[in-house]
């Protein structure tokens, strides 16, 4: 049976095979007009590695060590794209009626847990430290936990360094928070303060597998990570999203993502454009 897999696999092109690799593990959809996509970013892997062409890196996935390097494949063309406070408007949502109601419907003095799944480099969960910070009134008090996951060990490892390039903080961070909670590095680089930093727990986590391990949570942002999947894609990862989430719990999706024709737990909150109530 490996046998004919491995043929089967071998009849295949290269970037055929690990845009297969890649949708089976992480559940990304590349389709064929993404090919320039993976030579671009696995270029690096293949001259780190030693691979001479993408048919050498795809035959190498069946030998020893493959595991591992489906992990280097799989993280490589993953799309870690995040600002600070990305979207404002959404931000803004959350803030003026999305939290208050959260805080007002659990019981007094049990804390906020918050999930931002597919975290990226960090920007959004320090995004929400920041903002419980700067503004101790929104939570009434209460005490919060916020948990940022992704696939990508990369990502993490820059998220927890928690410092960033000019360019990347002048995307979203309003100059007064910069004021505040950075200072610049001896590399150029903005560092966040250190009790920002510790505001957020990091770990490593795919949307295909189980999460109810880590909840239950009141507020999951799971934003622009739809995009990269197909119908049933979604529909799996939703599913697996709202296993770790509470009753009455909110789902925050980014501004052009969508439900329709999609077989998801999840209901529409009128008036709040992206974010979702769990359907009891």
């Amino acid at each position: 049976m490996q046998q004919q897999a491995t043929s089967r696999r071998d009849e295949r092109l290269p970037a055929d095979i690990i845009a297969a690799l890649v949708r089976d593990r992480a559940g990304i959809v590349l389709h064929r007009d993404k090919d320039y996509l993976i030579d671009g970013r696995l270029l690096p892997v293949l001259k780190a590695r030693g691979f001479d062409s993408l048919a050498t890196l795809a035959k190498a996935l069946d030998g020893p060590g493959g595991e591992a390097l489906a992990d280097t494949v799989v993280d490589a063309l993953t799309t870690n794209e995040t600002t600070f406070f990305r979207d404002i408007r959404p931000f803004e949502t959350l803030r003026n009626e999305v939290l208050p109601a959260l805080v007002a419907g659990r019981p007094k003095g049990t804390p906020l847990r918050i999930w931002c799944a597919a975290a990226a480099t960090g920007q959004e969960p320090y995004s929400l430290a920041m903002l419980f910070d700067s503004e101790p009134g929104l939570l009434d008090g209460r005490p919060y936990q916020i948990l940022a996951t992704d696939i990508s060990r990369e990502a993490l490892t820059r998220a927890r360094d928690a410092a960033y390039s000019h360019f990347e903080i002048q995307r979203g961070l309003p100059a007064a928070l910069l004021v505040r909670y950075f200072r610049r590095g001896p590399d150029g680089r903005w560092v966040l303060d250190a009790a920002i930093r510790e505001r957020v727990r990091f770990a490593e986590h795919n949307l295909m597998t189980d999460a109810r391990r880590l909840g239950p949570f009141d507020l999951v942002l799971c934003r622009n990570v739809l995009l990269y999947f197909d119908p049933p894609t979604k529909g799996r990862a939703l599913h697996a999203v709202r296993a770790a989430m509470a009753d009455h719990a909110i789902l925050m999706l980014g501004g052009a993502e969508s439900l329709l024709g999609i077989d998801a737990p999840f209901a529409a909150v009128r008036g709040q454009n992206g974010f979702f109530s769990v359907r009891e």
